[in-house]
């Protein structure tokens, strides 16, 4: 039987909690990976330095090495592997782009856990192939499988939204980021211990991908007894449409105008911030000759910060609230970015990172939810996700480009002022938000 408003507090604590678990699962099996890419990306390009015949991997390379030659200033060859990481990621992200929308609306039409499962289904066999994986064609053929499937993160939106009223919408998709800061927090140091395991000799990361894919498995598991159906009744939902249809067209208007300008400050926001997250790990090089394990303190100490803050700030502030602090937070960050020279100053920038990374994503998401009809919730956040996505695979290329060419002052200089432009892009729909809340409540009254 679906969830609709009418279930207990108790029903829902039991939805979210479990959303929670199997979102904190999913997410650690996709993090553990991340301190691997180096080492990975290196033993196929070992495998392959004997071939005599082409492969992907160094097409991929000759790529990335023109890309490289086409500016001035010289780019150490110990980037090569940083970089071509950031090349899988961005495809896995334009995958996402693609795939969001397309999940979110079988969602609305088969319900969310069916959705679901069968994303789970998709990753499962992404993963699996990632065992097997004794090659890179292999590797990133296990990617474009995981892009194409991973829905994990939307519908867990959708069902969070499902559950929850207008009042603690924000609360109930902190929990989402919660579990993001916590898994990126985690995933890594468990993917560092699980990369010493060698079982396969024709896959030295076959213990990583297994142990990833024992986490897939009890997912799945948990979710198929745990989770019920959560989206609006088809009565429900034609309920929503005939009230839909009496409101004024100016108020529908109005709401398909805010969501609109949502999913272009998603995209713009995930644009520019993601730019600076790959390019920190070349600055700290730089600047303070950064090992992979100073890096990983550091970014250890952004998503413990930001766990502390969604699970406090975020729950509880109105939406339009979080986002204006973290896209001014994320302004600070770039500026001091532009001018630090001693490492306190660099965690100092750190702090007002995990502020950003804590608030705008998430609050822009509740927001975007509320202007969203129940009949067609999985499809249209499933477009606002996707505008992020498109943000996030083109961000690095465009900033690392300015960072090379005019270097580093110039680049975060410039990235705090287009942050600015975000909040100037964002400034009229958040301010609407905050006014239709209100108007909500007197109503209420």
């Amino acid at each position: 039987m679906a969830v609709t408003s009418s279930s207990t507090s108790q029903t829902r604590r039991q939805i979210l909690r479990t959303l929670f678990i199997s979102l904190l699962l999913d997410l650690l099996s996709f993090t553990l990976i991340l301190p691997l890419f180096p080492a990975l990306l290196a033993h196929y390009q070992s495998l392959e330095a004997d071939y005599d015949h082409p492969t992907l991997l160094r097409s991929t390379f000759a790529q990335l090495n023109a890309f490289k030659a086409a500016f001035s200033r010289p780019i150490s060859s110990r980037f090569d592997v940083v970089l071509l990481g950031g090349a899988l990621g961005s495809l896995f992200s334009l995958l996402q782009a693609v795939a969001a929308p397309v999940i979110g609306a079988l969602s609305d039409k088969y319900g969310r856990r069916t959705a679901l499962l069968y994303s789970m289904a998709g990753n499962l066999l992404s993963v699996l192939i990632w065992v097997f994986a004794v090659d890179f064609a292999t590797f990133v053929a296990s990617r474009v499988v995981g892009g194409l499937s991973e829905g994990n993160v939307q519908l867990a939106i959708a069902i969070a939204t499902d559950v929850s009223g207008e009042e603690d919408r924000g609360a109930a998709l902190a929990l989402v980021g919660v579990a993001f800061s916590v898994a990126f927090t985690v995933g890594p140091m468990v993917g560092a211990v699980m990369a010493g395991r060698k079982v396969m000799r024709e896959n030295p990361f076959a213990a990583a991908a297994g142990f990833s894919l024992f986490l897939l498995v009890v997912e799945t598991v948990y979710l198929y007894f745990m989770l019920p159906e959560t989206k609006p009744a088809a009565a429900a939902s034609s309920d929503v449409k005939e009230d839909e249809d009496k409101r004024s067209n100016e108020e529908k208007e109005e709401k398909e105008q805010s969501l609109t300008l949502l999913s272009v400050t998603h995209f713009l926001f995930l644009l520019v911030f993601s730019g600076m997250e790959f390019s920190l790990t070349f600055m700290t090089y730089d600047l303070f000759s950064f090992t992979s394990r100073d890096n990983g303190r550091l970014l250890g100490f952004v998503g413990l910060t930001a766990s502390l803050l969604q699970g406090s700030f975020t729950r509880r502030a109105p939406p339009h609230t979080v986002v204006k602090t973290g896209l001014l937070s994320a302004a600070a960050a770039f500026l001091l970015l532009s001018r630090i020279n001693t490492v306190r100053m660099l965690y100092v920038a750190a702090f007002f990172l995990a502020v950003t990374s804590a608030t705008v994503v998430t609050g822009l998401t509740a927001l975007a939810s509320l202007r969203v009809a129940k009949g067609e919730r999985g499809r249209r956040l499933g477009g606002f996700r996707g505008a992020g996505q498109i943000g996030r695979a083109c961000g690095p290329v465009l900033f690392c480009s300015l960072y090379w060419w005019a270097g580093r002052e110039v680049a975060y200089v410039v990235g705090g002022g287009s942050m600015v432009v975000v909040m100037a892009v964002a400034w009229g729909g958040l301010n609407a938000g905050a006014a239709a809340v209100t108007r909500r409540g007197k109503k209420e009254q």
